[in-house]
Parts: structure tokens; C-alpha cells; sequence
């Protein structure tokens, strides 16, 4: 990508990595995911910035603030899923997953309505995404230039979104809980609201972070649970203990105590994350000159962490190409050492929207299952990484309703 880097594997350099200590590590990115991010987005902060906006992120997403919205996120993941099924039996399962998460996620963080401006949003984001790791070539005809266009479109919307909240709050204050809210409220040290580029950024970033990766973990699930007959068998029965759950109580509504009980199936979601992870590293870079292992590390070099390097290692994982979930049952004897499993990251600079992710794709999969059943048009339909590892064909499936 045009910079110095070194590339950091196994426990003791992810732990380095991520630790968060003074290291002289910080979370800048290479060229063109930063312009595609934005300056502000929570990957290029650093001290006092970055522990603002994190903190801001995750007294949104953190487990109990997320436990009062399960509901409307179930009523999102319900409305949406049955709209674009109604009537279907053939479904590329990649498309409808980005469109459902995508709208999921506006909708809750946003409070964006249906309509074409969110489905081209979606289209704008799919084109952002791809140019994160382009070729920096920013003329007419390249991936890059085609992402810094998209990002612009994408800007004017939630600018607009923006500025029509805080028209709302100066006439009436509301008591809203959605992200935008969160951000517009939030004071610095100083007592100064951040400035919009900075809200900005950091809402471009949270979309894309909370977007793809939850696609892609979905898709591997729907996959592998139409070539897996004991594992789908496994998942189907977690599944009916929580409709019987459910049902049981007198609103049937599904509640953070069924969430808590679909233990195997968040397993499953673990170990297909082991094996093919969403985001198969990242960079970050010196920030001063630094040194691990007696290896000087200079100011400005990029740091590349890789996570297959620890999960496909024999030492840490027993038979590391098997597929076995039990590796995460709490009681197992194989549980993997810290800083060795890292789909999300690790240490203090962890992906921040672990348990929305978690909460989206137990509700999609549980519904799911639920009414569907399906079986893969394209036998061992192999994997292709445009960076990131998608079924290759789209995963065509043949859907039958239950």
C-alpha cells in the first residue's frame, strides 16, 4: 500500500499490538482507508480523542444499553427478513444479508426511513467499502476515485440527518437514544461539542465496521449450515428451546434472556469466525520509534497484524482446520489463550460493537431457521476475498418455507 510495514504474527505481537500500553503503536490507518474513513474516524485518534469518541460509541452499543433496544431490533430484523422473502424461492443469501444488516443498522442507529435514498445508500456503501484497500489512485475510472465519490453522496445524507436533528433539539430537546443523539450531546474536556466533520467520520466508520463484517459472518453460517447436516441439526434444536421460550411468555415477544440462551449457535458463529475471520488483519503504525522482540519498529512504519497466524495455529488450536465449536464452551479444556482468537481485535482497542454484531446475527439466524429451511445451488461454492471473504457466486440458495 505505499508504506514501510511490518507485519506482526502470533500471541506475543498481538499482544503488543493491542495492548494499549505506550508502545508507541497508534491506530492510523494506510492512505486510502483513511481518506475513505475520514482524519476523525476513531481508527486515526489517538489519547484523549480517541477515548472521547469511544466512550461515546460504547455507551451505545455496550451489553446493557443494548438489552433495552433486543426488541426493536428483532421487530427491524423481522420486518425487514419477511419483506424481502415474501414470495421468493430462489435468493442470493450475500445481497439479502448487506441489505438486511444495512437497513438494520440505519434504521436503529439513524433513525433513517425506508425508501431510495437508503437503498442508495447501501449501494454507496458497498462502493466505499471496496476502495478502503484500492490502489491510491484518485482520477476517474479507479476503485479509489469511484469510493472518495460514493463517500461524498454518503456525507451529504447523514450531514442532512445531522443538521435536521439538531434543528429538532434546539426547538424541543428530545429524550432519543439513536447515535446521532449521542454524538450531538457529547462535550470534550474543554466543554465544546465535536465538530460535525468529526461526527461525520466517525458515523461513516461505525456503519462500514458494523456492516460488513456481520454480512460476511452470516453468509459463512448460511453456507456451512446447508453442507453441515449435524451442525444445522444442532442449531435447529437451540432454536425450537427458544420459540418454546418465547411462546411460553404471554406477549411472545423475544426478550435478552432468549439472546442468552442460544449459546451453540454463537459457538458455530465463533468457530466459522476462526476459520475464515471477516477481517483477516489491519494496520496500524508507529507512532514513535519503537521496538518489539529487539526489532526496531521507526516512526511511520505501518503495523499489519494477521489473525490467521494464531487461529490456525496447532499449539493453540487442537486440529485447527477441524470444525469443532465446542473450542468455546466455557468448561473446555482446549479454551484458547487471550490475544490468540482476534476476529474482533483484542485488549483495550477491541472492536467496540462485538455485542451488536453478536444480538444481529443470532436474531437473523434464529428466524431463519425458524421459518426456512434451504440448500445451496452451488455445491462447495468456493470463497473470494475483494478484500474481504465473500462466497464467491453471491451464495444462490434455494429457499423452502416452513
Amino acid at each position: 500500500m505505499g508504506s514501510k510495514t511490518v507485519v506482526f504474527t502470533g500471541q506475543a505481537g498481538n499482544r503488543f499490538v493491542f495492548s494499549g500500553s505506550d508502545n508507541g503503536i497508534a491506530g492510523n490507518q494506510v492512505a486510502t482507508a483513511a481518506k475513505v474513513l475520514g482524519k476523525h474516524s476513531i481508527f486515526e485518534l489517538s489519547g484523549s480523542r480517541h477515548k472521547l469518541v469511544r466512550n461515546a460509541l460504547m455507551s451505545f452499543l455496550k451489553p446493557e444499553s443494548l438489552q433495552r433496544f433486543v426488541g426493536e431490533i428483532d421487530s427491524l430484523v423481522q420486518k425487514q427478513l419477511f419483506q424481502e422473502l415474501d414470495g421468493k424461492d430462489l435468493v442470493q443469501m450475500v445481497g439479502l444479508m448487506k441489505k438486511i444488516t444495512f437497513k438494520v443498522t440505519c434504521s436503529l442507529f439513524f433513525g433513517l426511513p425506508e425508501g431510495p435514498e437508503k437503498d442508495a445508500l447501501l449501494e454507496d456503501f458497498t462502493i466505499v467499502t471496496k476502495g478502503l484497500w484500492a490502489v491510491p489512485l484518485n482520477v476517474p475510472g479507479t476503485i479509489f476515485y469511484r469510493a472518495m465519490q460514493a463517500r461524498a453522496r454518503i456525507s451529504q445524507v447523514l450531514t442532512k440527518l445531522m443538521q435536521n436533528r439538531q434543528k429538532e433539539e434546539k426547538n424541543k430537546p428530545s429524550q432519543k437514544n439513536d447515535i446521532i443523539s449521542v454524538f450531538l450531546r457529547l462535550r470534550d474536556e474543554d466543554g465544546e461539542p465535536l465538530q460535525e466533520e468529526e461526527i461525520l467520520d466517525n458515523f461513516i466508520t461505525l456503519i462500514i465496521g458494523s456492516h460488513d463484517t456481520t454480512t460476511i459472518l452470516l453468509s459463512l453460517f448460511i453456507r456451512h449450515l446447508s453442507t453441515d447436516p449435524k451442525t444445522r441439526s444442532e442449531v435447529l434444536q437451540e432454536q425450537e428451546e427458544v420459540v418454546k421460550s418465547v411462546e411460553a411468555r404471554d406477549d411472545g415477544k423475544l426478550r435478552w434472556s432468549e439472546i442468552q440462551m442460544m449459546k451453540h449457535t454463537w459457538r458455530v458463529a465463533q468457530e466459522l469466525m476462526r476459520l475464515t475471520p471477516p477481517a483477516f488483519g489491519n494496520f496500524k503504525c508507529a507512532s514513535r520509534d519503537t521496538s518489539f522482540d529487539g526489532f526496531d519498529i521507526p516512526k511511520g512504519y505501518k503495523v499489519f497484524w494477521v489473525a490467521s497466524a494464531t487461529h490456525m495455529d496447532d499449539k493453540i488450536f487442537e486440529d485447527p482446520n477441524k470444525f469443532d465449536p465446542s473450542r468455546f464452551e466455557s468448561s473446555s479444556k482446549s479454551s484458547y489463550p487471550p490475544y490468540t482468537y482476534i476476529p474482533f481485535g483484542a485488549g483495550p482497542r477491541i472492536c467496540p460493537g462485538i455485542e451488536f454484531a453478536r444480538i444481529e446475527v443470532l436474531l437473523i439466524i434464529h428466524h431463519l431457521t425458524k421459518n426456512y429451511s434451504w440448500t445451496s445451488i452451488i455445491k462447495d461454492e468456493p470463497i473470494r476475498r475483494e478484500p474481504l471473504p465473500y462466497p464467491a457466486m453471491g451464495l444462490p440458495v434455494k429457499l423452502h418455507k416452513k
